[in-house]
């Protein structure tokens, strides 16, 4: 029997366990009032979970090798990059692609990089760990995002870039930072880990920016299992955050390449070191002092499945978003947000923004007794918690400093199906009711 079949049967045996793939919320029956519902998950089927065993069991390699290099390529081609780097996190990604644009173009200890105070940490710490300073706007109540004009007024002498975070994917204002960025002559930077599928007038987000970062942990567009990306036009970017991912290597070889007894360069054993008078392997110099940020194999071959998945998946969220967003503005002091013109999100979650406090505890703790999950805007404002308190005075961003007490989300995954919709607004007509 061949490994094909043997997969393919292990799957039809599995999948008859009660319980089997439980990470898979998609696939499960529901059950009004007994199953949770999930703000997301992997929208998977036997596809992802077919590749990862093929990887484990006919794959070349283990570890980063020809499956990512493909899903990288695929990628790069979908999103209309030049390059693209997969590593073990969205977080990753950020982390590498401010150290490769620092190094890119020069920046020095200290220099700018203007970022919204609410959000999630990873935006933010990546700047100060590449020794910069994050300098903070706040947000505003119409959409959740940065205040614009706020943005423009912190530009300095010392401003490099600003990092651009759509919150849960909805665009701002595009027109207005891009003008901003073009004259202050500074780089627009996106963390797209919220926003994958994105558009502002019909093109992605990440065309206007230098680069980009994205992630594919269980909760976002898509998923394998952890997982990030650095996508740019820029080639020697990319290089730069590949070396920095691998340990500072010197050497670019991935996939087949790095069985080449010559190497891409076409001179792997040759004199690479001049303070070394004698012959090296071109895959153990470091021009830099790097990490290992490196994905496992399977991992990439999971991210090509869904790449296939990424229109449907974009789909599903806007259309899940508009149905469940009209079961929370039923409730009196309620509200969303709704995309600008020139805007088509992929919705990441629902915004619900509450007109109190106690309006937005006591829908809260009725939706999660009721087994419906929310989640916190992230952080709300980064600057009251421990981690980054010494960063800025947290009351100098009012509306920011209002978001734990009035914002929360829920989920409009694809993995959330037409009858938990329903169940969804029969719970947010009862918490109507009984509040009335």
């Amino acid at each position: 029997m061949s490994i094909d079949n043997i997969i393919s049967d292990l799957l039809e045996k599995v999948q008859c366990e009660e319980g089997a793939f439980p990470y898979m919320a998609n696939k499960r029956e529901f059950i009004p009032g007994e199953s949770p519902v999930y703000y997301s998950g992997p929208y998977w089927d036997n596809n992802e979970i077919e590749v990862i065993f093929k990887s484990f069991l006919k794959g070349k390699w283990l570890a980063s090798g020809e499956e990512v290099n493909k899903f990288e390529r695929k990628f790069s081609k979908k999103f209309g990059k030049a390059s693209s780097l997969m590593v073990n996190s969205g977080s990753s990604a950020n982390l590498v692609m401010i150290a490769a644009l620092k190094k890119k173009f020069g920046w020095q200890d200290g220099d700018e990089i203007i970022v919204s105070c609410v959000g999630f940490p990873t935006t933010i710490a990546p700047i100060v760990q590449n020794g910069l300073k994050p300098v903070f706007v706040d947000i505003n109540f119409t959409d959740l995002n940065w205040d614009v004009d706020e943005v423009e007024e912190k530009i300095s002498t010392k401003t490099r870039g600003v990092f651009s975070s759509p919150v849960l994917g909805n665009p701002y204002d595009f027109d207005a930072i891009l003008d901003i960025c073009e004259r202050y002559k500074i780089q627009l930077i996106s963390d797209n880990c919220d926003s994958l599928g994105s558009k502002w007038e019909g093109k992605y987000l990440t065309d206007h920016s230098v680069s980009a970062s994205c992630s594919f942990y269980p909760a976002h567009h898509i998923c394998t299992g952890e997982g990030g990306m650095i996508s740019s036009d820029d080639e020697e970017l990319i290089s730069l955050a590949r070396s920095l991912s691998w340990w500072g290597r010197d050497c670019y070889c991935v996939g087949q390449q790095n069985l080449l007894s010559c190497g891409v360069c076409g001179k792997r054993f040759s004199k690479w070191i001049n303070k070394y008078d004698g012959i090296i392997d071109h895959k153990y110099v470091y021009s830099q002092m790097g990490y290992n940020l490196k994905p496992m194999d399977f991992q990439g071959a999971i991210g090509s499945e869904q790449i296939d998945k990424q229109d449907e998946i974009h789909k599903l969220r806007r259309e899940n978003k508009e149905l469940i967003q009209k079961h929370f503005e039923r409730i009196p002091g309620v509200r969303s947000v709704n995309e600008l013109p020139k805007a088509e999100t992929s919705w990441f979650g629902v915004p619900i923004i509450c007109d109190s406090k106690k309006t937005k505890n006591n829908l809260t703790k009725h939706l999660e007794s009721n087994k419906i999950q929310t989640r916190n805007y992230f952080a709300g404002n980064i600057l009251m918690h421990p981690g980054y308190s010494h960063l800025d005075y947290y009351k100098n961003y009012p509306n920011a400093c209002k978001v734990l007490d009035l914002v929360f989300f829920v989920g409009c995954s694809p993995t959330i199906t037409k009858p938990m919709i329903d169940y969804i607004g029969s719970i947010t007509e009862r918490f109507t009711n009984e509040s009335s």
